[in-house]
């Protein structure tokens, strides 16, 4: 049986940024797409009316996409707002009467992590929670204790089945196309294992700072930021066996079962650095010791990864912006011919943002008489950067009831069980300056072999 289709969305922390950067300019593409049309009610501690309410979406997408008149039109139609204290019965009442009628409402909660449950018992007071769904932004919990005990407080309100926890990495075009890649080339999948890859990279990098979220980066920090959910994920997609089936639950299967592989982290396998003038930043402690910059080295203990590193490297105030994967294959056994030249290369480099690259490394023969090679790159896939934006697709198969691109409860907290033993100051911090590479120490310690493998920056960018 089909699962309905939500018939209200409300979303929690609808003043915040967020909201104004991903949530409005998402909901009118689902509206321009023919894919939204239901009541939208937004809750916030802020004392708005539904006109300043309204005026905060219309500045939102004139600057984050621009403006579509009829579908902003549409979305004005059916916008509603609430203004209350999320510990108050008096505003899920206040909701309440928005939702009369409603039997499949979906709650976004666009809000820090230790409101969740909050939130969640508020709406099963007031009989919101019936036949709903709840959608939570990342990171769910501070660490694996945490994420045990917010998963069983929501499951006291909600099903496992509708819970949809996000991970916007998860709704990002490029990031699927990682395991069609995979999947659909048996050339590729053939030599996708340990005899045949030597080492993987991932790059996360930031070209700028943590700006006015000083206060709320103080209490996440690169690792619970991006290391636990974004990069993990993308390891997920990049190793993963292939699923048994199309449906959601072999997909979602085959990225818990490899993230139960993944081996916990030791303090010899992270390096942790933060920008100089971070500690200058408002709402940042000025002894802080929370990381801006992480490297970790990670191994999965199954069978076809046994003994090829995973090397992830996040971080701020790095030289460019962009996300980028490189699958280094082995090197081979003997020398082509004679051959005195640099050693050979093979390699796949998948850039998943700002722009899509998929591209091969290979080794072709210079000409003339002596069989001497040199290294080519082959740009294999292009994307045009038009595709449908990650919370536009997210928010529309949450309403949907499509758990597919959403993390499970056990996938959740192997992620959390492989950094949870080098959270915190277990590991030392190293300064490093604005536009570099991290700290000096991250070419030193934990390089892949071959050394790290440096993004390029996309002009402009």
């Amino acid at each position: 049986m089909d699962a309905p289709h939500s018939d209200a969305l409300v979303f929690f922390g609808a003043t915040g940024d967020l909201a104004y950067k991903q949530i409005f300019p998402a909901l009118q593409a689902l509206i321009r797409h023919g894919r939204l049309d239901m009541p939208v009610v937004g809750i916030a501690k802020d004392d708005w009316s539904l006109d300043q309410f309204k005026a905060r979406a219309k500045d939102s997408v004139e600057k984050h996409g621009g403006i579509d008149t009829a579908a902003f039109e549409k979305l004005c139609s059916l916008l509603n707002y609430v203004a209350g204290d999320y510990e108050s019965p008096e505003t899920f009442a206040k909701l309440g009467k928005y939702l009369k009628g409603a039997k499949s409402p979906l709650h976004y909660l666009a809000i820090p992590p230790s409101l969740f449950a909050t939130v969640a018992e508020g709406l099963a007071k007031t009989g919101c929670a019936e036949n709903a769904r709840v959608m939570l932004e990342k990171p769910f919990g501070r660490d694996l204790a945490s994420a045990k005990v917010l998963n069983a407080t929501l499951h006291r309100f909600f099903s496992e089945e509708a819970v949809f926890r996000i991970d916007h990495f998860l709704g990002r075009e490029p990031v699927q196309n990682l395991i069609y890649f995979r999947f659909a080339n048996p050339l590729v999948e053939a030599g996708w294992n340990s005899r045949h890859i030597e080492s993987v990279q991932i790059t996360m990098a930031e070209r700028f700072g943590v700006d006015s979220r000083g206060k709320l980066y103080e209490e996440l920090g690169a690792i619970r930021d991006v290391v636990q959910n974004h990069m993990l994920q993308v390891i997920a997609h990049l190793a993963m066996d292939c699923p048994s089936g199309k449906d959601p639950c072999s997909l979602r299967d085959e990225r818990a079962r490899l993230l139960k592989s993944t081996r916990t982290l030791a303090p010899s396998d992270v390096l942790r650095g933060q920008y100089r003038g971070y500690r200058q930043t408002q709402g940042v402690a000025p002894d802080s010791q929370v990381e801006t910059f992480a490297a970790a080295r990670f191994y999965i203990d199954n069978d076809r990864w046994a003994g090829v590193p995973f090397h992830l490297r996040a971080g701020k105030c790095l030289p460019v912006t962009v996300t980028e994967v490189l699958v280094r294959f082995k090197r081979p056994r003997r020398p082509v011919l004679g051959d005195a030249g640099p050693p050979l290369v093979n390699y796949y480099r998948f850039r998943l943002n700002p722009e899509v690259v998929l591209a091969l490394g290979a080794n072709v023969k210079k000409t003339g008489e002596r069989m001497v090679g040199e290294p080519i790159e082959l740009v294999a896939h292009h994307e045009p950067p038009d595709e449908m934006k990650p919370y536009e697709r997210l928010l529309g198969d949450a309403a949907n009831g499509d758990p597919t691109l959403f993390v499970r409860e056990d996938a959740v907290e192997s992620s959390w069980r492989v950094v949870d033993s080098i959270l915190g100051n277990v590991t030392p911090l190293y300064e490093y300056e604005p536009n570099t590479w991290g700290p000096p120490e991250a070419e030193k310690a934990l390089v892949p072999e071959g050394g790290w493998h440096n993004p390029e920056p996309t002009e402009g960018v």
